[in-house]
């Protein structure tokens, strides 16, 4: 359905109507469609387990409702991987888990280690055996590894205690670090980076898992960490002396001279030296020590190698030290970044989330207020373009849209998850996105009676501020959410989405948005038409059927709530 146009001919629309009308009853299936009756008599599409593990990998819950914040993970939020393992699909589960890590098809990772570890810990041997084999793939960093140990003593139904399965397991994700690109080099880099996180150090991770080791490179790392092994300095040194020439040892002594900077670089308190060492060796910010953290000549050694994100996000702090000061090396740097298109791209950053960015750093000082600098309107400017930059990278999915935007006095509320920008600055930003990616694309405005919506234009061409003056000159009403559906029945119009972005105000009017999806399904012969419900700045409600795969409430929004939009609509959940 999604190849053809939005608008349709009067005698095209009825040929693929289907015969009931817009009347027919929700107590009957729509042909051709997989359809399930619910509790109270009405036919629905089936969400099969399948669809909610896909959900629960993307957004940590199987309903259809993604939420900003923390989620607390339990077993009963996935019961569907239980029953996918029960019916012997567990295999499918975890390739299933490794696609969503892999092509990062997930707004966060915990659900996703949350899941592996439910698949380790099951009782089905070959379900535990691809899963465990998987680790080192969805665990890229320890800081997940961490984060599965954690979730795993959670889910198991012994207690806290390390099975062999588990010891081993775990042991291969360190032994595995050797097939990777830069070995037991980016090992030993990792793991001084990322040294404790969620209770865990690798000392306490190490003699958890009774990890096995000779005189090698992973070896040292052990003794390095743990320095209560019955190895001393000595033994390496005569180790080092003793090993035939050739790569392992090549490795071993590249380890134990790139682990001496990490030693040095924690005692160091000169920032010139730090600078040289972050230069020459690339260190990041957790292998300085704090009191250096407070260095300009510091942050000047590490912006230079900072990826994208990272530097967006330490914009604030940089400038704090002057380092990004009027005709500064920073300043150039920092502009010259957000500005490339290859940085941009690789980065993968959406346009929503360099509108927050530079919301928060044109603010001059931080969400507590404790940290506070001088704006530089080149770098304010430079983030701006970044923003209209980066709509060029964002993934278009092919689908027919209709928009349905409140612009009322309320959408100046703080936005649930982003207080720093408004919710009508989220919805236009958002429907910009749509505008300027997607080729077939309506926008309408809720306005006049409770049923009504005006036609809201909206060009690729237009910049953010001409998008909010256009929304904020129009009479709005009440935000009915079944109206841009009943609109597009009555003008006869072919979509594949409707997405809704109001406050936190979601009436269903005298028609159930749900309904009016289903009859809007049966009029156009769209079987799969969505409907997305953004609650800008709501803490909670509900509009999507939880038995309709196809309708989706976001409660909040932040920088992870596109994702669920772009795999929602793409059919991944």
């Amino acid at each position: 359905m999604s190849g053809m146009d939005i608008d349709v001919e009067e005698d095209e629309w009825a040929d693929l109507s289907i015969p009931e009308g817009p009347e027919a009853s929700i107590n009957e299936p729509l042909p051709s469609t997989d359809q399930t009756q619910n509790a109270s008599g009405g036919y629905v599409f089936r969400t099969v387990d399948k669809t909610r593990l896909r959900r629960f990998l993307c957004m940590g819950t199987e309903g259809g409702t993604y939420h900003t914040g923390e989620i607390e993970l339990k077993r009963e939020n996935a019961y569907c991987i239980a029953r996918l393992i029960n019916r012997g699909e567990g295999s499918q589960v975890v390739a299933t888990i490794k696609e969503f890590s892999l092509q990062n098809k997930a707004c966060k990772a915990d659900p996703i280690l949350f899941a592996l570890a439910l698949c380790c810990r099951c009782s089905d041997l070959a379900t535990k055996e691809a899963a465990y084999k998987a680790l080192s793939d969805v665990c890229r960093i320890p800081t997940h590894l961490f984060q599965f140990i954690k979730f795993a003593q959670e889910v198991n139904p012994n207690g806290k205690g390390w099975g062999r399965a588990h010891r081993k397991g775990v042991s291969m994700w360190y032994e595995n670090y050797r097939n990777k690109k830069g070995g037991n080099l980016l090992l030993a880099y990792h793991m001084t980076k990322y040294k404790a996180r969620f209770g865990f150090t690798h000392r306490d991770v190490f003699r958890l898992c009774h990890i096995k080791t000779s005189y090698d490179a992973l070896g040292y790392l052990v003794y390095y960490v743990c320095h209560e092994n019955g190895q001393r300095e000595s033994d390496w040194e005569m180790a080092l002396a003793r090993r035939e020439e050739g790569l392992p040892h090549l490795e071993l002594k590249k380890v134990a001279a790139l682990v001496k900077v990490f030693k040095d670089a924690k005692k160091c308190t000169n920032e010139e030296t730090m600078k040289l060492m972050i230069l020459e060796h690339h260190l990041a910010r957790e292998h300085v020590p704090t009191d250096l953290l407070k260095s300009r000549v510091v942050w000047e050694a590490l912006m230079r190698h900072m990826p994208m994100t990272a530097m967006i996000r330490n914009l604030g702090k940089m400038s704090s030290l002057g380092l990004l000061e009027s005709d500064s090396f920073g300043e150039s740097l920092a502009e010259e970044k957000l500005k490339s298109k290859d940085l941009l791209k690789s980065a993968r950053i959406h346009p929503f989330t360099l509108l927050v960015a530079h919301k928060a750093y044109s603010k001059g000082q931080g969400e507590l207020g404790k940290l506070r600098w001088q704006v530089n309107p080149k770098i304010s400017n430079a983030l701006e373009e970044a923003f209209y930059l980066s709509f060029n990278y964002v993934a278009t999915t092919g689908k027919r849209y209709l928009l349905a935007i409140d612009g009322s006095g309320s959408m100046n509320a703080p936005v649930m998850g982003t207080p720093i920008i408004t919710a009508r600055d989220a919805a236009a930003a958002m429907a910009m996105v749509t505008v300027r990616t997607e080729q077939r694309c309506d926008v309408v405005a809720f306005s006049g009676n409770q049923e009504g919506v005006t036609k809201l234009s909206i060009s690729p061409q237009d910049d953010l501020d001409t998008v909010l003056e256009r929304i904020s000159r129009l009479p709005f009403g009440s935000t009915n959410c079944a109206a841009p559906i009943l609109d597009a029945i009555q003008s006869k119009k072919m979509y594949d989405v409707f997405v809704v972005y109001t406050d936190s105000e979601t009436n269903v009017g005298s028609v159930h948005p749900s309904k009016a999806l289903k009859n809007y399904r049966t009029t156009s012969g769209n079987a799969n038409a969505r409907l997305i419900v953004c609650g800008l700045a709501s803490n909670g409600f509900s509009i999507a059927d939880p038995d309709d795969p196809l309708m989706m409430d976001i409660v909040g929004f932040d920088s992870s709530a596109p994702t669920a939009i772009h795999q929602f609509v793409t059919g991944n959940i």
